[in-house]
């Protein structure tokens, strides 16, 4: 089996901080959120890796690499704009071969990993052609949605419908053998000018084919927004494991903590579960529960809670900053001259809530 792991799209949800990145490289737990998908890929003992990657091409395979720091051998399959996951499948055939494959949403966060329905899919029917992975959401309107038969045999898909049939939302997790191909070759563009796996899956249920279904049974989230990051963060957090390998003086550290090599926590509390990253300076300061603080940030006499601050960032003398999502190289700092009016540079997109 191979794997396929989809790495482009502009994450137009996430600006601006994917004005200048891609999101599936926007961190969670100080680690990028693509990396805990090729993890999970890894730990199915599948090594041939597909990673379709669009306009920030660049930058994913300067994370990646070759894929050998987790156990893969990485392809990299150019898109030349989002036309669609089918349209993925469609560019990856050559990769792709006749083998069965798993494909994989970057930008999703999957706690428990996909291991049993990866088995599940290798001793499936003859008869089976896909598998997807559902989960259940309050508003299903936003996501392809799935209607199943009491075995889990997928009935029906339709994609952001308005009525939907049922709450069973399509997890970024789907399963195929050969007969896909000829799916995403047999259908149109829809109204959104893109050629969509639903469509894709719905062909094969017309031709006769056997398409099943498994529920999430962990952690899911498509960490496409600012809220949805704050959240995959706060539980990848619970994960880490406690470890100071940087230097601490006259500060406390409770909890669930990680402190990388470099950093350097003067007169401050860190309350966790909290991740400081390498080369951070944080004086006379406070870092609560839920955040993640990136390499080479400054951190002076500030209150960050539930917050994610990237890389080479400066935060002084803010006060209590919470639920902030704070991108890389950004000065955040109390103005002292006068007048004293509050001062923004502030990009496209972003959001800002003053007190």
């Amino acid at each position: 089996m191979k794997a396929l792991i989809l790495a482009g799209g502009s994450g137009t949800r996430l600006r601006p901080l994917t004005h200048t990145a891609s999101k599936q490289l926007v961190p969670i737990a100080n680690k990028p959120i693509l990396f805990y998908g090729l993890e999970a890929i890894a730990e199915c003992g599948i090594h041939e890796v597909g990673v379709v990657v669009g306009h920030t091409a660049l930058e994913v395979q300067a994370a990646v690499g070759d894929g050998s720091e987790f156990g893969l051998q990485v392809t990299y399959l150019s898109q030349d704009a989002p036309r669609g996951l089918a349209h993925a499948v469609l560019i990856a055939r050559e990769f792709l071969g006749d083998d069965d494959f798993v494909m994989y949403l970057g930008d999703n966060f999957l706690v428990g990993g996909i291991a049993e329905i990866v088995e599940g899919f290798a001793t499936r029917e003859a008869s089976t052609a896909a598998g997807i992975l559902l989960a259940r959401v309050p508003d299903p309107r936003k996501f392809g949605v799935a209607e199943v038969s009491p075995d889990g045999t997928v009935l029906r898909l339709v994609e952001k419908p308005d009525i939907p049939p049922s709450d069973l939302a399509l997890v970024g997790v789907y399963l195929f053998d050969r007969r896909i191909h000829d799916a995403v070759s047999q259908i149109a563009p829809s109204a959104r000018g893109e050629l969509e796996i639903t469509d894709a899956i719905s062909h094969l249920i017309s031709m006769g084919y056997g398409v099943k279904s498994s529920m999430v049974d962990g952690y899911w989230k498509d960490l496409g927004d600012p809220e949805a990051l704050l959240d995959g963060n706060r539980i990848a957090l619970m994960a880490i494991r406690s470890s100071i390998m940087g230097e601490v003086v006259d500060s406390k550290v409770e909890g669930l903590v990680r402190i990388e090599a470099g950093a350097r926590i003067v007169d401050s509390i860190v309350r966790g579960p909290a991740v400081i990253g390498r080369d951070v300076s944080l004086q006379s300061s406070y870092v609560g529960p839920f955040s993640a603080i990136g390499d080479r940030c400054t951190i002076t006499s500030s209150e960050i809670v539930n917050s994610i601050i990237l890389s080479d960032s400066q935060v002084d003398n803010v006060g209590s900053l919470e639920g902030s999502v704070i991108g890389k190289f950004a000065m955040i700092g109390h103005r002292t001259e006068r007048p004293r009016a509050t001062k923004l540079v502030v990009g496209d997109h972003a959001r800002v809530e003053l007190l």
